[in-house]
């Protein structure tokens, strides 16, 4: 009997949706439940932040564009003392209770920071950088566990055809998210918009709940899933994210790659940041036009995703999609450096990010379906918060010695860290494409399940 197929006796008529969903994109009758799931998930996870991140950047202006690089420090500061913390709570928490309970404590914190603001003026300065920092430590953790959480469910051969789809959830919530500050941001203000993103945690945390249980299920049912269970604490202490990232050259070499994609990330983020500060005046007018920049990334995306990233992938392989984002820098940062302007600048982002969400991020989350439990949960967290972060405090201290140059000299250095973005992303789909099926990555002497043998 095919492991990737339930029993036939267990197998009910497929339902419409399931008929459809087999046809667009090769979704397995018994995968829909958890996928339906893992797309609302994202959703509201991804909508949820959305709604926050145009409030967080233009509180970051409050504080003054000219100290981004200040922001970012204490931002780096913040994940190194969050993500032993994280790892530490995990291994005393059963991972099926501790999983909606990081949601629900971000919820927390945001009507914590609601009661600030309306107590306090939002205008003051240290207010609007403690909450840019809080979002800009917390929003790497929860789409971090939201692959995690992924690569727990999905096999390795389940991830090509289905986290494609599955992105397109928070795609969708990336369309959902932005659209409330700019159709409704001067209604409702800054702080409404904080409550509605702490409730939108909220209903995260008992999605996460749900598809918890129906890992359990798909488990107990014998069809291709993950074979680890959520039924138990991750053992070790809170800096073995740390150990496990050094011990493996497979997840340095992935780290790498990360980094210098923050690298280009920040040098657009300063670019894109001083255009529209000097386009805008007004605190709401620049939420505004962060918010029109994502809603035009996420509505692009969603129709790649949902019926392009999984026959691209397949097609293609990990490895091309890996390769792709460097090569559209190296393109756009020769455009930036002859047209410096923000209809250009701006233009570039969204393809940058189009191609981000739609192949790069999810064929970088699939790395991680090839590695341990363990890795999962502890080493991909230090990378996604604290290698990234320190992306951002190392280029915004060097893109400040850059800045008198100009976005002409940014561009010039976005260029030469996109080329050297290029073979690391090719020495990665190397690696992953040479571990065969059911081995993990740098330790194939361990089971599928993570465990010790």
């Amino acid at each position: 009997m095919n492991p990737s197929m339930p029993p036939a006796a267990a197998t009910p008529r497929p339902s419409l949706l399931a008929r459809v969903l087999k046809v667009v994109a090769a979704i397995e009758p018994y995968e829909v439940k958890a996928v339906v799931l893992s797309m609302l998930y994202f959703l509201f996870l991804f909508g949820s932040y959305s709604v926050l991140k145009p409030v967080r950047d233009a509180m970051g202006t409050v504080y003054g564009v000219a100290h981004y690089q200040q922001l970012f420090t204490m931002t780096l500061l913040a994940s190194l003392i969050f993500a032993p913390l994280y790892s530490g709570v995990a291994a005393r928490i059963r991972l099926s209770t501790f999983l909606p309970w990081v949601y629900a404590f971000i919820a927390v914190t945001i009507a914590a920071f609601y009661a600030l603001f309306v107590g306090v003026s939002g205008q003051d300065r240290w207010i609007a950088a403690a909450f840019f920092v809080w979002v800009s430590t917390f929003n790497l953790l929860i789409i971090s566990v939201f692959w995690t959480f992924m690569a727990d469910i999905f096999s390795r051969t389940q991830a090509k055809r289905l986290f494609g789809f599955v992105a397109a959830g928070g795609t969708v919530g990336g369309i959902v998210g932005p659209a409330i500050p700019t159709f409704f941001g001067k209604q409702l203000g800054n702080n409404n918009l904080m409550l509605i993103a702490a409730a939108g945690f909220v209903v995260t945390a008992v999605l996460v709940r749900l598809l918890a249980h129906e890992k359990q299920r798909l488990l107990a049912a014998g069809v291709e899933v993950q074979r680890t269970r959520l039924d138990h604490r991750l053992t070790g202490n809170p800096f073995d994210g740390f150990v496990l990232l050094l011990r493996s050259r497979y997840l340095l070499l992935l780290a790498l790659f990360l980094l210098l994609m923050t690298w280009i990330s920040t040098i657009v983020y300063f670019q894109l940041g001083d255009l529209i500060t000097k386009a805008f005046t007004s605190r709401d007018a620049r939420t505004q036009a962060y918010s029109t920049i994502e809603l035009s990334v996420n509505s692009i995306a969603v129709i790649i995703q949902l019926f392009g990233s999984g026959r691209i992938i397949a097609r293609f392989g990990v490895k091309a999609g890996l390769l792709l984002n460097p090569i559209i820098m190296v393109i756009a940062f020769l455009a930036i450096a002859f047209s410096p302007v923000l209809l250009i600048l701006a233009g570039i982002q969204i393809v940058r990010r189009v191609a981000e969400y739609a192949l790069a991020k999810p064929t970088r989350e699939m790395l991680f379906t090839v590695v341990d439990q363990e890795s999962r949960y502890k080493a991909k967290n230090v990378i996604d918060t604290v290698v990234y972060r320190f992306g951002d405090f190392s280029n915004a201290w060097v893109s400040s010695l850059i800045q008198p140059h100009g976005v002409t000299g940014l561009a010039i250095f976005g260029l030469i860290t996109s080329a050297v973005w290029f073979p690391v992303a090719w020495l990665l789909g190397r690696k992953y494409d040479s571990v065969r099926s059911g081995e993990l990555v740098d330790n194939a002497a361990r089971p599928a399940d993570g465990t010790k043998a």
